[in-house]
């Protein structure tokens, strides 16, 4: 047998004993290589340049090669890839959620000298409100689309797309002078930039076990809280530019974040990985992938095979049909996960675009740069509760509706205390603002990572596509209800006095407790009905892999059992 594989033996069995040695061995992951007696002809070394006779190996009726690798070999793995892509998907996140929430600071950014949004477009609060609406009207339509074209698509080019894509519509948002202008560009930003989110889901989906993208989901979903933060503080910056080079301080925050989308736009079609092939094969450009830039592969030699055998149900997808998709559309559970997201994503976006205006309801008497620091704290808040708790809820995957609740009731008690604290003290009611934004800060990435783990296990890579991208495009509709239905969009209640804003406030209560009663329904209807695989994925699964059952591959066979807090740092001291 050639000396490459000798090698690679030898080395994951010295890892193997070394940990033995000192007394912490774990079960190890054994790793068979069947696409080697399929033809591959290249194996790859560390160094990727041996081969492998497969021939050979059959002719001689020698057994599978296999290789053990202890659970902390994979996991560098992993850690391989979260360096090439969470911090790419971390900036491209941030950019995006800039200029798609910055229409939220320009309503009050320099208004005491009559040069914010609203006046200089002289606009109604209706007017804002219907285009706030029309940039998720465009998004529902178009999520679930954007997302199956992807999958079928390069998902790197299609990411690409999207962030240049929104930042040349964002740029474009410096010229609006009317409120028509307005609302035709919030609706093609929203048409642009559906998919972006579901999408990025479903790329982790091509790398990670779904039961391990809620930490990383979570690192990336900092991003917006990151921006929210800082282009609260930004806009501070803007303002003191005013009426330079002919530009309010509001088109100059259009101009600025919209060019840098589309730069990072440019640059990510060379920096992200395509998705991974299994060892042997090379990639054919067809089409107009043949004028796309080539990336070099995320991962090579040992850690290329080691991950092929740890994630294999991603390296041989089934190609999807049109009746896979309407078997998707029926899985009832889809519906309880879009009434979850609904609600968090509804409050989330409103807090987001309203918070401002919230604030300045509090105490009419705060000037737009106070307001812009004062408006920042709230997603320092919720980017702290990304941190801990995303990582505790992997570690717990099974668990996941309750962290959901109890983050869902955070927020809750939040919007009580900025509804009912004594109007006397405003900063109590500051305060629910910060409740409201760390109880904010999981429920989303849990959401849709418990979507990910549920449907990719049911039906594969379309269920992961096409789910991630209805929970969160029909979840959007919550969004729709509080950007259009809710604060200056009903001008009863967004009268001064000190009820400004109550029933607004009770009606986001309202969906956050719909969204904690969908996420226990779920989890009890899965108790008693379960989560198998349909019968169309399990006899693929079987027919491709050579095993039986579904996703008998390392990943899945190591989430059979949650993690817990066994193998953290604390744990491994002797």
């Amino acid at each position: 047998m050639h000396l490459s594989f000798f090698r690679l033996s030898l080395i994951g069995a010295t890892q193997v004993r070394r940990r033995a040695e000192n007394g912490k061995m774990v079960p190890p992951l054994r790793l068979h290589l069947p696409y080697l007696a399929e033809g591959a002809t290249q194996a790859l070394s560390p160094r990727g340049s041996s081969t492998y006779d497969a021939t050979a190996c059959r002719e001689a009726n020698a057994p599978s090669p296999a290789i053990e690798y202890d659970v902390e070999r994979v996991e560098k793995v992993y850690r391989k890839l979260d360096l090439r892509i969470i911090p790419a998907f971390w900036v491209l996140y941030f950019l995006c959620s800039a200029i798609r929430s910055n229409i939220g600071l320009a309503q009050t950014m320099n208004a005491d000298v009559g040069h914010d949004l609203i006046t200089v477009l002289k606009l109604s609060p209706k007017d804002i409100s219907t285009a706030l609406a029309l940039f998720y009207v465009a998004y529902v339509i178009f999520d679930c689309p954007s997302n199956l074209i992807m999958s079928k698509l390069s998902p790197r080019a299609w990411m690409a797309r999207i962030v240049f894509a929104v930042g040349l519509i964002g740029a474009s948002f410096t010229a609006v002078r009317d409120a028509w202008s307005l609302k035709f560009l919030r609706f093609l930003l929203g048409l642009v930039i559906a998919g972006m989110w579901p999408g990025m889901a479903y790329y982790l989906t091509l790398f990670y076990p779904p039961s391990r993208t809620g930490k990383r989901i979570g690192q990336y979903f900092t991003a917006a809280q990151v921006s929210a933060a800082v282009v609260g503080l930004v806009s501070a910056g803007f303002q003191l530019i005013d009426d330079r080079g002919g530009l309010y301080g509001f088109q100059w925050m259009f101009l600025v974040y919209g060019i840098a989308a589309i730069i990072v736009g440019i640059v990510l079609l060379w920096w992200l990985p395509d998705r991974p092939l299994p060892p042997g094969q090379s990639r054919v450009k067809t089409g107009i992938a043949k004028w796309l830039p080539a990336t070099p592969e995320a991962l090579t030699g040992e850690d290329a095979l080691i991950h092929y055998e740890d994630l294999k149900r991603v390296y041989h997808p089934r190609p999807w049909t049109v009746r896979d998709l309407l078997n998707v559309l029926i899985d009832w559970r889809l519906w309880p996960l879009t009434l979850m997201y609904f609600g968090v994503v509804g409050v989330g976006i409103g807090t987001q675009l309203y918070g401002t205006v919230i604030i300045h309801g509090i105490n009419p008497k705060f000037t737009g740069v106070q307001l812009s620091l004062l408006f920042a704290p709230i997603w320092i808040m919720d980017l702290i509760a990304i941190l801990i708790v995303t990582p505790i809820s992997d570690r717990f995957h099974r668990l996941r509706p309750f962290f959901f609740s109890v983050a869902t009731s955070i927020q809750i008690a939040g919007l009580l205390t900025v509804t009912f604290a004594p109007t006397s003290n405003p900063w109590a009611r500051y305060g629910g603002l910060l409740l409201i934004g760390f109880g904010l800060g999981p429920t989303v990435p849990i959401c849709m990572t418990w979507t990910n783990e549920i449907f990719q296990r049911r039906h594969g890579e379309v269920g992961v596509a096409a789910a991630s991208a209805l929970v969160s495009g029909l979840g959007n509709l919550g969004s729709i209800t509080t950007t259009y239905a809710l604060y200056t969009g009903w001008p009863a209640d967004a009268a001064p006095g000190p009820h400004q804003y109550r029933n607004s406030n009770l009606v986001m209560i309202a969906i956050l407790a719909l969204s904690i009663i969908s996420s226990f329904v779920m989890f009890i209807s899965l108790t008693i009905v379960g989560n198998r695989p349909s019968n169309k994925l399990r006899s693929s699964d079987s027919s491709t892999n050579g095993e039986p059952g579904s996703f008998q591959d390392g990943a899945a066979r190591r989430e059979l059992e949650q993690r817990g807090f066994g193998r953290l740092w604390w744990s491994k001291k002797s």
